[in-house]
């Protein structure tokens, strides 16, 4: 009999989704900075899930924890090691580390399971394997991909506590992990950025200042042309979205274009009082473009010509520098134009663009190949740094040998001696290199509210860009090599190196799947074209690395024919891509389902955005496709678990309804000879097995936000655990249906809820319901409250509603705002305790409520107070109350540390309460 693991159960998600939450803000020193890759998976995340995956809840290990307290009491001791285990801090505490190690071969018969990902993209989910002491096996189709798998799990253990060789280095022993190889990257790479500069620094020239000093350009500022359509003037128009370069308070700068004898003249002004309106902009997104001088107005459709034509020009506008204090910024001279024209270098390696509107928009412009993206002075930048880094690994083996290594088979070969070594310090370089390419490209624009300049994906496509900024590569400044090469350095000090781990070019289609645990992060159905993305960098990557990775980096440009994404441009429209997705997925994982490891499951991610959602309440074609190929595939979803990376509170006071940013299931394979059923079968079975997890759902560390999500888990097991569900006339329920039920049957679980309430809050709940904070009449209040077993009087002696004048209300929560001492409160209902104290934590904190929870625990169940928190939350959700939703969600989120808190409260100690300073209207 297989043991259930804590994925199956519970997990504390408020810890794990906080911290994946947090990530975001860290930048030096995470693994995801190494290079950019699309929709990575938090470290946070993927740790948290791996070891939930592969340990046992208690409950499944009765000799050990027979009574519900114990497995209870086992189980919050390994929360609380997972909520450690998950704050990017704790990533080198070995003790740690060591304890959750310990918990997973306790779990798996002394042994740690290997892992794989075989959809591995950014290398999230191995890397966080190999730092739990896993085996790490990542594979992906995309060679992009594949390289910084390698880069992440595969190299550095290999020359973990390795001293580096360049001659700089000084001699010590405390290398443990692969900071070593980093010193030499940073090494090589500053001598790649010098020899660059001897050898192409003069294309790049300082500018003069009016007092004669000369300063370092961090980039020209260009908008593109077209010849304004007016014949009686025809001039070249600058495109520019936006004449300000500065908009830094004290430090403004913009330009001014005035047409002087059929030319357009650029002047940079210091100063506030610069365009503003209608006067800011030459095009614009929705309103189309106007020549500067006569303002003759021209469409997008005339540009587009323009372009195809090969039509298109730039001029020069701007020039930003280096100063003392800050940015300086220049008018443009002919110097710097002249600098910049320089002859188009020799290109081994392009690649045409995807013809792909909702990805790429540069084709419909006229540029059709990815040298097209850049200026001839960038392609020369690029290439002399691209080549470099060959030279660089000549560096690194002649200084090697000297050290002791011997020479050795080759980085492919699998060797480890000075070839395999100058191969590993070459990748990184060439990781560095095409960071900056990130940077270093004609699609780059200018933030001129923080002075520094866009990276061409600051989202998943590649837009026009009409007024672009030319990065200086050897400034000191946003987008210079070195600069690109110092962010790989500091991601590679900081991975674990601390199992061994492979990275493999293959598809998850053919690959073999025995004995290993499967946890991925398959493709989004339609929402990233992760291939035609990727060959940006690709071509660049192939250029620098084609005799070090030759098998990785064999093909001309990433392989797209197999690529498991629902693309309508390659698979003969939307039908056409729908039905080459559902195949290659329910392929992948019925050959997963092959493998033979029974005793843990498998884990698969989902990305599950806002605009997902339908009406009905289900979701749209990407969701019910995952559900649907792993049922049809033989899996059996035992938990699915909302994972997000935007904080809660935030999500819900944008007015959303908070859906999660991922959905994580656990899925086990289900028996050859499962059972058919009908639906009047399947409904009992849902509502005889959906109440009790709910409740286990809801005493453990679950927000309101995630509870109908992860309600999906336990319901859809019930229905997948079936070969067939079978309708009334004979067809197979879809799974669209199942959900719909499994939503009816939340309702009726929650609101079964109601009659365990004290009568005052069951009349409190029925009127939210029905009415919310809104006034009606005292005939209706009346009916209602002798319905629910009590009466306007009372109710209004418990502090909660309000009748005159032949109108009625419930009490709002700003309007309970006076203070409050629940030991002292004659009629204290579950109600009122709920309302004041969310009012509290969203005006007070946790502290004050802790405190309350103190005095009140003694006159009125708290667990009912949480029950009923829950409830509302789902009613203002239903309701699109998104304020009372963040009230209700605030304090339920928080419950679990709160009443820890309280517990250690002598409620004796406390004074009388101050007023509630609520303001409903903020």
């Amino acid at each position: 009999m297989t043991k259930k693991k804590l994925i199956e159960t519970s997990l504390p998600l408020e810890a794990i989704n906080a911290a994946s939450a947090r990530e975001k803000s860290i930048r030096h020193g995470h693994p995801s900075t190494l290079h950019l890759y699309w929709s990575r998976k938090p470290l946070a995340t993927a740790r948290a899930v791996l070891f939930a995956q592969l340990v046992d809840d208690p409950a499944s290990r009765p000799e050990e924890f027979p009574t519900t307290a114990e497995q209870d009491a086992e189980r919050a001791r390994l929360h609380a090691l997972m909520e450690k285990l998950v704050v990017w801090e704790n990533s080198w505490d070995e003790g740690l580390l060591r304890q959750a190690r310990d918990e997973i071969r306790k779990s798996n018969d002394g042994r740690l399971p290997p892992v794989l990902d075989p959809f591995a993209g950014g290398g999230s989910i191995p890397l966080e394997a190999q730092r739990l002491g896993l085996e790490a096996h990542a594979s992906d189709l995309n060679p992009l991909a594949v390289l910084i798998n390698k880069a992440l799990i595969e190299i550095p253990p290999k020359f973990a506590g390795m001293a580096p060789v360049n001659p700089d280095a000084r001699d010590q022993s405390l290398y443990q992990r692969a900071e070593g190889l980093a010193a030499d990257v940073r090494y090589y790479g500053q001598w790649m950025r010098d020899e660059a500069e001897r050898r192409i620094g003069h294309l790049y020239p300082k500018v003069t200042a009016p007092d004669g000093t000369e300063h370092t350009v961090i980039a020209w500022k260009w908008a593109r042309t077209v010849k304004s359509p007016n014949p009686a003037n025809p001039i070249e128009v600058p495109l520019v979205n936006s004449w300000w370069l500065s908009k830094k308070k004290g430090k403004e700068a913009w330009v001014r274009a005035t047409v002087r004898g059929g030319q357009v003249h650029y002047e940079v002004v210091h100063s506030a009082d610069g365009p503003r309106g209608e006067d800011e902009w030459t095009i614009k997104h929705g309103k189309g473009a106007k020549a500067v001088g006569d303002g003759t107005p021209f469409s997008y459709d005339y540009i587009r010509e323009e372009g195809l034509n090969g039509r298109i020009g730039s001029h020069l506008i701007g020039i930003v520098a280096e100063g003392q204090r800050g940015r300086l910024y220049f008018s443009p001279s002919q110097d710097h134009v002249a600098a910049a024209q320089v002859a188009r270098p020799d290109i081994s390696v392009d690649g045409q663009i995807a013809t792909n509107p909702r990805w790429f928009s540069p084709p419909a412009y006229g540029k059709k190949y990815f040298s097209e993206l850049f200026t001839n002075r960038q392609l020369v930048a690029m290439t002399t740094l691209s080549d470099l880094v060959a030279e660089a690994r000549e560096r690194v083996v002649n200084d090697a040998l000297p050290k002791g290594l011997p020479t050795g088979d080759r980085l492919e070969a699998g060797g480890n001696g000075a070839q395999a070594y100058a191969d590993a310090v070459a990748t990184y370089l060439a990781l560095g290199v095409s960071r900056t390419v990130d940077y270093c490209n004609a699609m780059c624009s200018w933030h001129s509210g923080r002075d520094t300049i866009r990276n061409i994906f600051s989202r998943q496509a590649i837009p026009m860009v009409w007024d672009y900024a030319e990065v200086n590569p050897f400034s000191g400044s946003s987008g210079n090599f070195l600069g690109q090469v110092e962010w790989v350095v500091k991601a590679l000090e900081c991975v674990p190196a601390s199992a061994c781990g492979t990275a493999a070019q293959i598809s998850a289609v053919e690959r073999d799947y025995s004995g290993l645990v499967v946890s991925t992060d398959p493709p989004y159905y339609d929402n990233i074209g992760y291939s035609d993305l990727s060959d940006f960098f690709y071509v660049w990557l192939r250029r620098s690395l084609r005799d070090i990775h030759p098998t990785v980096v064999s093909t001309m440009l990433t392989p797209k024919a197999d690529e498991l994404v629902a693309n309508p441009y390659r698979h003969d429209g939307k039908e056409g891509a729908e039905r080459f997705f559902i195949d290659g997925f329910n392929s992948v994982f019925a050959r997963v389902r092959q493998g033979d490891n029974q005793a843990v499951p498998m884990t698969v991610y989902y990305a599950y955005k806002q605009q997902d959602a339908e009406a009905d309440g289900t979701s749209s074609t990407g969701w019910h496709t995952l559900l649907d190929g792993l049922i049809k595939a033989g899996w059996e979803i035992t938990a699915t678990w909302p994972m997000r990376s935007e904080l809660t509170n935030r999500m819900l006071s944008q007015g959303t309804n908070a859906l999660a940013s991922s959905i994580v299931l656990a899925c086990r394979p289900r028996p050859v000879d499962a059972e058919s059923t009908t639906r009047r079968a399947f409904v009992a079975r849902l509502k005889s097995e959906l109440p009790g997890a709910l409740r286990t759902l809801m005493q453990g560390a679950i927000a309101p936000v995630d509870l109908a999500q992860a309600a999906i888990g336990p319901g859809i097991s019930v229905f997948s655990r079936y070969a067939r569900v079978r309708e009334a006339d004979g067809s197979d329920m879809s799974v669209k249906d199942a959900l719909l039920l499994i939503n009816a049957t939340l309702d009726e679980v929650l609101g079964e809820q109601e009659s365990d309430f004290d009568p005052d809050t069951r009349f409190a709940v029925r009127w939210y319901r029905s009415y919310g904070w809104a006034t009606e009449s005292s005939g209706m209040a009346d009916q209602l409250a002798r319905a629910s077993d009590t009466s306007i009087g009372a109710l209004e002696r418990g502090g909660i509603f309000e009748a005159k004048g032949g109108k009625a209300r419930l009490l709002p929560p700003a309007e309970l705002q006076d203070a409050w001492n629940p030991a002292s409160d004659e009629r204290l209902s579950v109600w009122e305790a709920t309302v004041r104290l969310a009012a509290v934590m969203d005006d007070q904190g946790a502290d004050a409520v802790a405190q309350l929870l103190a005095e009140a625990r003694d006159h009125v169940n708290l667990d009912a107070v949480k029950e009923l928190g829950f409830l509302l939350f789902h009613e203002a959700e239903k309701k699109n109350q998104a304020k009372d939703a963040l009230l209700f969600n605030g304090l339920v989120s928080a419950w679990g540390d709160i009443a820890e808190q309280a517990r250690r409260i002598d409620p004796s100690s406390r004074s009388a309460q101050a007023a509630f300073d609520f303001n409903e209207e903020e």
